[in-house]
């Protein structure tokens, strides 16, 4: 969502614990009025918190040569790994579960990919990445 929507949600929320805070503390029960505050301040840090998951970037990219595998988080450099796609497997653990991992393996090493995709869509780009990589190991020299 755009962060003026955002922005105005949470203005909304607000200005309804502000009414319910009001309306509390006439009636003398002033200890709500924090957590009325509180509500407002949880939701801001998870709009925030979404906004920034959203910002997540991986990308991979398949040539002849190489698997090469870019990954960008907010405010962090982007980190990469390179591998041969002929020594590359493609695993899927518990492709039906929302924390299955999508893995590629490689000498011995691995690398957990696609870890914000829902399930179907892991399983789906693992059978694209395994095609593609079949086609890769075919055209390589």
């Amino acid at each position: 969502m755009p962060p003026h929507i955002l922005l105005r949600i949470l203005g909304v929320v607000l200005a309804i614990n502000l009414a319910f805070a009001v309306y509390f503390l006439i009636r003398g029960a002033w200890l709500i009025a924090p957590f009325m505050g509180l509500d407002v301040v949880l939701l801001a840090w998870a709009f925030r918190a979404s906004t920034r998951a959203a910002q997540r970037e991986e990308r991979i990219i398949l040539t002849p040569s190489e698997l090469a595998v870019a990954r960008r988080f907010p405010d962090k450099p982007e980190r990469q790994w390179s591998f041969n796609p002929y020594w590359v497997r493609v695993q899927l653990d518990d492709p039906e579960e929302h924390w299955s991992r999508l893995t590629l393996w490689s000498h011995g090493k691995f690398l957990a990919i696609g870890q914000f995709l829902a399930p179907e869509e892991r399983v789906k780009f693992a059978a694209i990445l395994r095609d593609a990589l079949s086609a890769a190991r075919r055209t390589h020299p």
